[in-house]
């Protein structure tokens, strides 16, 4: 029945999408992607939130809160002080300068050289962290639900071998040879599956958990479970109490303020204040993310008295234990879209940045059109080869999935959020500064966190090495300043006068953030 199910909203989400986009004209990508501007707040909040929820933080953070309990959600709860940081800072610098992405930001700003290492970094981190992560989460999901293991007579991680190769290689053909004209259509179908069948796995749980009713099911599990409703997490947790105001501030500022994948929806804001409103309107959603992201882990702990060999598999199994057997099918086809969205999109921001940044610009300055989309195709059918070989070898990592996605992210967060933020504050620091401070910062980090592993956790290092990055910049500076200081320029592309509600909404928000703190330590 879940089998049939699953096909059954697989197929329709494809005929819907092939139905919506069979008149599109794609030859007129550029117009589509650069003349919009007409984004208003909800859109770009629910944008917003719909492209960052997927199967690596579904599944990630709920193996972390299956272990470790409600510290995680500081990555869900922390995010709406990002955004607020963003509405009334990053976002009104961006529009001023008419930018459509983050690289371009940074070549008018130091210039061409540091928009080529930045784009390098991104497309290290998608082949490295996140294509990997998004196929070994999604195939241990699907794998988990179906009982694949048991239906191929393998080991489970064999049959994730299996089932990582057949999403990547369905995934790549989507991306790689066209079909990426309906994955708007496809993910907004899929992203309300997703918002749906997400709020019902924690009910359909407490349900279980409390003969049917939702209330008895909560306090039976916070009372059998306190030390797991304890948001101040200890030396010992993957979020020690105090990294929230050195790396967690660092991985949600980045994340929010300047990831393309992210902030590409306020860019294309009509004017400053629907910007400005979508991510406010966002950050109050965002503050209930953890119904989703951290309980149904808790909930798994307790169903499963916290005998599962790996994290990672408490939501799958959850899944499978508290929803109707009607509803897996439908919850499966929803995280297999999901899975293949975020895998699609990396996998053609990466074709994209190699083909105009690298292969453009360095191979073959002469190159026509044609040849760029066909060096972009070959550079992505490496890329998610070499993905579907890395993503398998992730069963069962030390301290979960979403902690090894966080662990190496680190790589490229810390020195781009630092040169952005170092960007729009100062005038005079240069090119070489940025340069420079972006190399010390990604070896700095990967030696430290990989070859000398000290006894901290790698959010305080991310702290550490953001202030010697900044450091490095100024200092450097001080012997190689520009030439001229860097003058904004306002484009006028759209409006930027405030959104008259900013300050009294901000700061409820912040407001809201540190209530649930003091509410529930």
């Amino acid at each position: 029945m879940g089998i049939i199910t699953f096909l059954a909203f697989t197929l329709l989400v494809a005929a819907i999408a092939w139905w919506s986009t069979k008149t599109t004209d794609e030859k007129s990508s550029d117009g589509y992607f650069l003349g919009g501007r007409s984004l208003t707040g909800p859109v770009i909040a629910g944008s917003l939130l719909l492209t960052n929820l997927s199967t690596e933080q579904i599944v990630g953070m709920n193996g972390v809160s299956f272990r470790d309990g409600l510290p995680i959600m500081a990555y869900e709860v922390v995010a709406a002080i990002a955004m607020v940081f963003t509405a009334f800072v990053l976002l009104p610098k961006y529009l001023k300068s008419g930018i459509a992405t983050i690289p371009q930001f940074l070549e008018k700003r130091y210039g061409k050289s540091t928009k080529t290492i930045v784009s390098l970094l991104f497309l290290l981190g998608y082949a490295i962290s996140m294509l990997p992560t998004v196929l070994y989460s999604g195939a241990l999901a699907i794998n988990t639900m179906f009982d694949i293991p048991e239906a191929l007579n393998m080991g489970p991680e064999a049959a994730l071998w299996v089932t990582v190769w057949s999403i990547g290689i369905i995934g790549s053909i989507y991306a790689i040879f066209g079909g990426l004209k309906a994955v708007a259509v496809s993910d907004s179908i899929n992203a309300v599956g997703l918002i749906v069948g997400g709020s019902l796995i924690p009910i359909f749980g407490l349900m279980k958990i409390g003969d049917g009713n939702v209330f008895t099911g909560l306090n039976r599990l916070t009372t059998a479970l306190p030390e797991k409703f304890d948001i101040i997490g200890g030396p010992d947790s993957d979020v020690p109490f105090w990294t929230l105001f050195t790396g967690m501030i660092i991985v949600n500022f980045y994340y929010w303020g300047t990831n393309q994948a992210i902030i590409q929806r306020a860019l294309g804001a009509k004017n400053l204040k629907e910007g400005q409103k979508g991510l406010l309107l966002a950050a109050f959603i965002k503050i209930l993310g953890p119904f989703i992201v951290v309980l149904p882990g808790i909930i798994a702990f307790y169903i499963f008295n916290g005998d599962l060999a790996n994290p990672d598999e408490a939501y799958p199994m959850v899944v499978k234990a508290v929803l109707p057997v009607a509803f897996i099918g439908f919850f499966a086809a929803v995280l297999f879209g999901a899975i293949l969205s975020s895998f699609n999109s990396a996998l053609n921001s990466s074709v994209t940045l190699f083909g105009l940044d690298f292969y453009k610009e360095y191979i073959n300055k002469d190159a026509s059109e044609l040849q760029v989309v066909r060096a972009g195709k070959i550079f992505g059918i490496v890329l998610a080869l070499f993905s579907m070989g890395i993503a398998p070898l992730l069963y069962g990592v030390e301290g979960g999935i979403f902690t090894y996605l966080q662990q190496l992210n680190g790589t490229h967060s810390v020195p781009i959020l630092a040169i952005v933020i170092v960007g729009i504050f100062s005038k005079r620091v240069s090119a070489k500064a940025a340069n420079i401070a972006i190399l010390f910062s990604a070896i700095t980090y990967l030696i430290t966190l990989y070859v000398i592993k000290p006894d901290i956790s790698f959010l305080h290092l991310m702290g550490i090495l953001f202030v010697l990055t900044i450091i490095i910049m100024f200092v450097v500076s001080k012997f190689a300043p520009r030439e001229t200081d860097y003058v904004q320029v306002y484009t006028k592309q759209v409006d930027i006068t405030n959104w008259k509600y900013l300050k009294p909404v901000g700061y409820t928000v912040i407001a809201a953030v540190i209530g649930i703190y003091i509410y529930l330590s």
